[in-house]
C-alpha cells in the first residue's frame, strides 16, 4: 500500500507538470515523463488502483438527493446548513452539482490518461497481457460508470437519444481545449463500447499487483448491474431485465436477511446495546457497519486510516446519535414509510434509537452509516446492492404488464427485511399503482444512497409521484412538494464549467 501511495503521489505530481503549457518547452535534467514513469503492466495497475479507484466518489449526489427531495428533516441543532437547497433553491453555483460534474470528469480524465499511456506499453508475456487487458477493462467500466452518473443528473431526458447529453471526452485534453455537449446517443454509444470491451477482456484474477476481488473492484456482476441500471433509465425494458437477472445470477450473493436479531423487545434496553454495537450479529446491520459485504455488488472502500471521507458527516457532525451535533434527521414521511412495514429491520438499521424530548421527539437520527472502529462517521460507500436488481425487475414487470410478477419481487424484498412474520403480497389494480409502490420501496430500501432524485425525475410523472415532505421537515413554512415537470429535476451545468468553456450549453431554466 505504501508503494501504491508513493507511486500515486509521483504520478499526480508529474501529470500536473505534463499538463502545463510551457512556452519554452524546457526539459529539466531528471524530469519525470510518462515514458519514465510507466514502463510495464504493473505500473498501469498501480495507477488504476492508486489514482482511478481512489477518485471515485458519489457523496455529492447522495447529499443532493437527500436534501433536495424528501429524505431529510432539519435537526434542532442545524443552524442553517444547506437550508437553501432544502427550500428548492438550485442554481448553477450549486456545490453538489459542481461536485458531481467535477468528480465524474476527474475520473474520466484519469481513465483517458491511462489508456493513452497503455498504447506505449507492450506486455512481456501472456500473463502480463491478461493483466494489461483487465486493467484497461476495469478502467473503461469506471469511465462508463462516471458517464452514467453524469447522464443521470444533467441530461434533460435520458430516454431521448437526441436530447442534449454531457461532454464526451475520450482523449487527454489539451489545456486550452473546450468541448461542447453532445447528443445522448453519443454518450450511450461510448458507454456501450466500454462495456463491450469489458465483456471481452475483464479477468480480475489476472492482475499482477493485487487481487481485484468484489465488491471493491469491478466484476462482471457489477458490469451487468450497471447495464441494468442504464437500460432502465433509458427505457429499454428488455435489456434492463436481461442484465438485472444476469447480475443476480453472477454476483454470488443473496438478499441479506433481517435475522437473527438479539433476544428481547426490538429497540429496547439490552436489545439496543446488542444490535447497535459494532459486534452485532444481525446480517443486515453488518452491511452498514462494514462487518460484512452482504449483498453488496460494488462498494467504494473507505478503510480506517485510508482514503475517502466520512460519509455520515453528510448528516451529522460528530456521531450518529442524539449527542452528535446532528444536522439532518430522517424525513417525517420517509420515517412513516419505513415504519409502516411491521417488524422491518430497516426501522432499526437506518435509525438510532435516541431522540429529542418533546416537542421534537418526532425526529430520528440517521444511522445508516454508523461508522467503524475509532472513526464514528466513516463507512464504505455502497454503490450497487442486489436489492436494486430486484427493484429493477419489478419495474420491468410493470412495463411488461405483468403486475403479479412485479408484486412478487416487491414481496421478496419486504420479506427478507422482516425479522418476524410474513410480508403480504401486494395487489395492484393498475400500472400506476404498481409504480407508486415500487417507488415507495425504492424510497425505503435505497434511502440515503443517492437514488431518490434520479428515481423521481425519470419515473415521477408516469407514477404521478413527486417530492413528498411533511410540513414538519423544515423550521419554517415551505412548499412540501415540487411539480415533477419543474426544471430543477435536471441539474444545472456548473458555473465553473460555463465560465471556462463558452461552447457549453446550460440546461433550461437556469
Amino acid at each position: 500500500m505504501k508503494k501504491v501511495k508513493t507511486f500515486l503521489f509521483i504520478a499526480l505530481a508529474s501529470m500536473s507538470a505534463l499538463s502545463c503549457n510551457d512556452a519554452l518547452d524546457i526539459v529539466q535534467a531528471g524530469e519525470l515523463t510518462e515514458e519514465t514513469m510507466f514502463k510495464s503492466t504493473s505500473d498501469l495497475e498501480k495507477y488504476l488502483n492508486g489514482a482511478i479507484y481512489a477518485s471515485l466518489d458519489i457523496t455529492s449526489q447522495i447529499k443532493f438527493a437527500s436534501v433536495f427531495t424528501d429524505e431529510l428533516s432539519t435537526a434542532p441543532t442545524n443552524t442553517g446548513w444547506d437550508y437553501a437547497l432544502h427550500r428548492y433553491i438550485v442554481n448553477s453555483d450549486d456545490a453538489y452539482a459542481a461536485g458531481i460534474w467535477t468528480t465524474s470528469y476527474s475520473t474520466i480524465n484519469k481513465v483517458n490518461r491511462l489508456l493513452k499511456i497503455a498504447d506505449k506499453i507492450t506486455p512481456a508475456n501472456a500473463t502480463e497481457q491478461a493483466a494489461y487487458n483487465n486493467t484497461l477493462a476495469e478502467a473503461r467500466v469506471l469511465r462508463a460508470f462516471s458517464y452514467l452518473n453524469l447522464q443521470s443528473h444533467f441530461t434533460t431526458n435520458m430516454k431521448d437519444d437526441n436530447a442534449l447529453g454531457v461532454i464526451l471526452s475520450t482523449n487527454v485534453p489539451d489545456i486550452n481545449e473546450q468541448l461542447p455537449r453532445v447528443k445522448n446517443a453519443d454518450i450511450w454509444a461510448q458507454i456501450e463500447a466500454d462495456f463491450a470491451y469489458a465483456d471481452a477482456n475483464l479477468n480480475p484474477t489476472a492482475t499482477i499487483v493485487a487481487v481485484h476481488a468484489a465488491p471493491f473492484f469491478v466484476s462482471k456482476a457489477f458490469v451487468s448491474a450497471l447495464r441494468a441500471r442504464m437500460y432502465l433509465y433509458r427505457g429499454n425494458i428488455a435489456l434492463a431485465k436481461q442484465y438485472a437477472q444476469d447480475a443476480i445470477t453472477t454476483s454470488g450473493v443473496n438478499l441479506t436477511l433481517a435475522t437473527p436479531i438479539p433476544a428481547g423487545t426490538p429497540g429496547v434496553g439490552s436489545w439496543n446495546n446488542s444490535f447497535y454495537s459494532e459486534a452485532t450479529g444481525n446480517p443486515y446491520r453488518q452491511i452498514w457497519n462494514d462487518k460484512s459485504n452482504g449483498e453488496n455488488i460494488f462498494t467504494l472502500n473507505r478503510p480506517l486510516g485510508g482514503v475517502g471521507g466520512n460519509i455520515a458527516s453528510l448528516y451529522t457532525t460528530n456521531s450518529t446519535d442524539i449527542d452528535g451535533s446532528v444536522l439532518w434527521t430522517v424525513g417525517i414521511n420517509l420515517y412513516d414509510a419505513i415504519t409502516s412495514n411491521l417488524a422491518d429491520i430497516r426501522t432499526y438499521a437506518f435509525m438510532d434509537p435516541s431522540k429529542w424530548a418533546a416537542p421534537n421527539d418526532i425526529y430520528r437520527v440517521i444511522d445508516k452509516y454508523p461508522g467503524k472502529g475509532n472513526q464514528p462517521l466513516k463507512n464504505n460507500v455502497k454503490v450497487v446492492r442486489l436489492s436494486e436488481m430486484y427493484l429493477i425487475l419489478a419495474e420491468c414487470a410493470v412495463k411488461e404488464n405483468d403486475l403479479p410478477t412485479a408484486a412478487n419481487y416487491i414481496k421478496q424484498i419486504r420479506q427478507v427485511r422482516k425479522y418476524a412474520g410474513t410480508a403480504a403480497t401486494p395487489v395492484y389494480a393498475n400500472a400506476t399503482e404498481a409504480l407508486q409502490d415500487i417507488l415507495k420501496e425504492r424510497r425505503v430500501e435505497l434511502a440515503f444512497e443517492g437514488h431518490r432524485y434520479i428515481d423521481l425525475r425519470r419515473l415521477g410523472a408516469e407514477a404521478n409521484v413527486s417530492i413528498d415532505r411533511s410540513t414538519l421537515d423544515d423550521i419554517v413554512a415551505t412548499p412540501t412538494t415540487l411539480s415533477i415537470t419543474d426544471h430543477r429535476f435536471t441539474m444545472p451545468i456548473p458555473t465553473t464549467e460555463i465560465q471556462g468553456n463558452p461552447t457549453i450549453q446550460q440546461n433550461p431554466g437556469y
